[in-house]
C-alpha cells in the first residue's frame, strides 16, 4: 500500500518546520497511520560560515516555511497533516495537494529516508571492508547526499586521505 505513496509539500508558518514534523509524526503514531503517512522530511543544505577567521559548517533549511510529506491521500490523512497547529495548508491550487514529480523530488534533493551515519568530522574510525580494510582513520569530511566519507588514514608513516562509502567504515 506505502509503495503508492507521493511526496506532498506542505506550508508551514516560518520557523515552524521541526515543530510540525514532530507534530505529524508523534500523530501517525498515534493513529498507527505508518503506512499511510511513511516519511515526514524537513530538507537541509550544509552551508560554510567564516566568524572571525575560523570555517563553520552549518546547516540552514533549504526551504523555510516548507515541510515535504510521502503519503496517501486519503480522508483522514488530509485531515490529520491539513489540521496539525503550524500546517497552513498544502501547496497545490485551493490548497488541493499536488504531488511532487519525480523531477521535482530529484531537484529539491529529496532522497527516501536512509539510515544515517552516527560518525562526526574529527572522530576515530576503523574501515571494515575494500582495499584500506582495518586501517584506523580520522573523518575530515561527510556528504549525506552522496554517502560518502573522506577519511585521514595513515599509511607509510604518512597522513593519506582517502573517500569511502558509509557501509566501509564503522566507528570506534
Amino acid at each position: 500500500m506505502s509503495d503508492k505513496a507521493k511526496w506532498y509539500v506542505v506550508h508551514t508558518y516560518s520557523g515552524h518546520e521541526n515543530k510540525v514534523k514532530a507534530n505529524i509524526e508523534k500523530l501517525v503514531e498515534n493513529r498507527g497511520m505508518q503506512d499511510i503517512i511513511t516519511d515526514i522530511l524537513v530538507p537541509m543544505e550544509e552551508y560554510v560560515e567564516v566568524k572571525d577567521g575560523k570555517k563553520k559548517v552549518k546547516e540552514r533549511k533549504k526551504f523555510p516555511g516548507y515541510v515535504i510529506v510521502k503519503m496517501l491521500i486519503t480522508d483522514e490523512s488530509w485531515y490529520l497533516v491539513r489540521n496539525t497547529r503550524g500546517v497552513t495548508g498544502f501547496v497545490g491550487p485551493g490548497s488541493k495537494p499536488v504531488p511532487l514529480t519525480p523531477d521535482e523530488i530529484k531537484n529539491m534533493g529529496v532522497q527516501e529516508a536512509l539510515p544515517q551515519i552516527d560518525i562526526k568530522i574529527n572522530d576515530s574510525i576503523k574501515v571494515i571492508s575494500g582495499p584500506f580494510e582495518n586501517f584506523m582513520g580520522t573523518v575530515k569530511e561527510i556528504n549525506n547526499e552522496k554517502r560518502k566519507i573522506k577519511v585521514f588514514v595513515s599509511m607509510f608513516g604518512r597522513e593519506t586521505l582517502v573517500e569511502l562509502d558509509f557501509d566501509q567504515v564503522e566507528s570506534l
